[in-house]
């Protein structure tokens, strides 16, 4: 016993664990970035990521506007709530930057990404790796007698559920696009 007569370990709960336990989970998120068009713009924003140790899971960057000279990259990115806001706003306060939007949050958005995958196989093997495909959707882009090259697009737990059934069927080679994503609806990102 203390002097506050509480047994220790009588609560599991302490006066200084005042943060909630959800805090430390981390989430998945898809984000939308504006920005100019010039060289050395993607190093920087890439720079932020590595030079704090968050981690990209898909990069997608493409000149949206050719006459405002603007380019939009597609970050996929994992980390608790609070590293993902403390991202958000250290990527709105760059320079080139234009405009910052969290689409897993901001509303309803579609993802889509677009695999190539070469699959070896023969005899049944080959059969179901084609039963697959139409299963999917995807399509047969290249084929000689030993493999397969399917292009598949959609969502990337699609295409890594595809991936995944093509393993045991003699998957060999798999290139990934990275997330492309917009809102949905009539309003601009």
């Amino acid at each position: 016993m203390n002097a506050l007569n509480i047994r220790k370990g009588a609560s599991g709960h302490s006066a200084y664990d005042l943060r909630s336990h959800y805090d430390d989970v981390e989430v998945r998120r898809t984000l939308a970035v504006l920005v100019d068009n010039e060289p050395g713009v993607l190093a920087r924003v890439i720079g932020l990521f590595s030079g704090r140790g968050y981690n990209i899971e898909s990069l997608t960057v493409a000149e949206t506007d050719h006459t405002g000279h603007k380019s939009r990259i597609t970050i996929v990115t994992t980390g608790t709530p609070q590293v993902i806001e403390q991202i958000k706003a250290q990527l709105g306060r760059m320079v080139p930057v234009h405009d910052v939007h969290d689409l897993t949050v901001e509303g309803p958005a579609v993802e889509r990404e677009l695999a190539l995958i070469k699959v070896a196989s023969a005899g049944d093997r080959r059969v179901e790796a084609l039963r697959l495909k139409d299963a999917f959707r995807a399509r047969v882009v290249d084929s000689t007698l030993e493999s397969f090259v399917f292009e598949v697009t959609g969502a990337p737990a699609k295409i890594d559920a595809f991936v995944d059934l093509m393993r045991p069927l003699g998957l060999v080679d798999v290139a990934r696009t990275g997330v492309a994503a917009i809102t949905r609806g009539p309003e601009p990102m």
